[in-house]
């Protein structure tokens, strides 16, 4: 099992139900939830024309790989009822791999450290929430 952080994010339609919705059906992808931060409302980041952000970061546990994880988060958004969109546009849920236990991976689908972590107040609290360490590093 590999602990992983996860960012949700949602700005359209009942954000805190979709966040929990994103939760519930992380649970029925195998992904083990074992603490959630506090959910935080925050300005758009990359687009600012659009409505605020609830964001949250999950601490979870995961038995297979960091493909095997990107490829749950999509079905997550599908399911909770992400539509197309443009870059850093509005949406009902995003499921973003920060974290993937000490795993580097640097593929076209998927980079991990998160690209964006470090410069991205809307993930850092929340992560460092669960992780005070990670920001001492």
């Amino acid at each position: 099992m590999t602990v992983a952080y996860l960012a949700l994010g949602s700005n359209l339609g009942d954000r805190a139900d979709n966040l929990e919705a994103a939760a519930r059906s992380l649970a029925r992808h195998d992904v083990r939830i074992l603490r959630a931060s506090s959910v935080r409302e925050t300005e758009p980041f990359g687009v600012s024309d659009q409505p605020r952000f609830l964001n949250q970061v999950l601490e979870v546990e995961w038995a297979g790989s960091p493909q095997g994880l990107l490829r749950a988060t999509k079905a997550v958004e599908a399911e909770v009822g992400r539509t197309p969109s443009f870059r850093w546009g509005p949406r009902e849920i995003d499921v973003d791999i920060l974290l993937f236990g000490e795993e580097q991976v640097a593929t076209a689908e998927l980079t991990i450290p998160h690209p964006g972590l470090w410069e991205r107040d809307f993930v850092l609290q929340p992560l460092g929430e669960l992780r005070p360490d990670i920001l001492k590093e």
